[in-house]
């Protein structure tokens, strides 16, 4: 490593140290609202019946869409506030880390899409390693940012292992009820439940 990169990475570190409050603020209205929408489809897609793949994997990227739209318009407005620019170093590093677990996700689901059948039927497995990849992703952009969100990786990691064991016991049928329920409840009320913490606690530090 030469000393030019050697500087640039002692000054990313820095920089990181020095906005992990400014990141652990951002974080809160991000999970709360990508919490609200991932509970909102959950019961959407209970009432409307979703259980085609097909009609299961267009709805969740959807809501994944809206989300990740939602959290960029919510980091862009963060970011102009603080007269802080979005895409810095920092933020670079981040979503390097992030980039290869998020892209086998992404590839899975449309690779479910695009070879299921008009009668195949949604169940767990797919969004187990939604879960899984998801979980790789926050725990590896943890190493950058508050460390709360490495733990929140570990939890989508072993809930999607604790799902797959209860599955595994039940015989494995094919439920897309459960499937929904499992992306509502952790794509959902996991993180509207991180999001209300990050915000209570610091209303806490703010009042203190």
């Amino acid at each position: 490593m030469n000393s030019s990169s050697a500087a640039e990475n002692l000054q990313v570190i820095r920089t990181l140290m020095e906005r992990a409050a400014l990141y652990r603020r951002a974080l809160a209205p991000i999970m709360l609202l990508a919490g609200g929408i991932g509970v909102l489809a959950g019961v959407v897609a209970l009432l409307l019946r979703v259980e085609n793949l097909h009609t299961f994997c267009a709805l969740w990227f959807g809501v994944a869409a809206v989300a990740v739209a939602g959290a960029f318009l919510l980091a862009r407005l963060q970011s102009l506030k603080d007269r802080e620019p979005l895409w810095s170093p920092p933020t670079r590093r981040v979503a390097q880390a992030m980039a290869p677990p998020l892209t086998i996700g992404f590839l899975s689901g449309v690779l479910a899409f695009t070879t299921a059948a008009n009668d195949d039927t949604a169940d767990v497995i797919l969004p187990l390693v939604w879960m899984l990849c998801y979980g790789c992703a926050l725990h590896a952009a943890g190493f950058f940012v508050p460390r709360g969100i490495r733990l929140l990786g570990w939890f989508f990691i072993l809930g999607a292992c604790g799902v797959f064991a209860v599955w595994l016991c039940s015989g494995r049928p094919r439920d897309a009820v459960t499937a929904n329920i499992v992306m509502g409840v952790f794509f959902g009320a996991v993180h509207l439940a991180y999001g209300a913490c990050l915000a209570w606690t610091e209303n806490r530090k703010v009042a203190a």
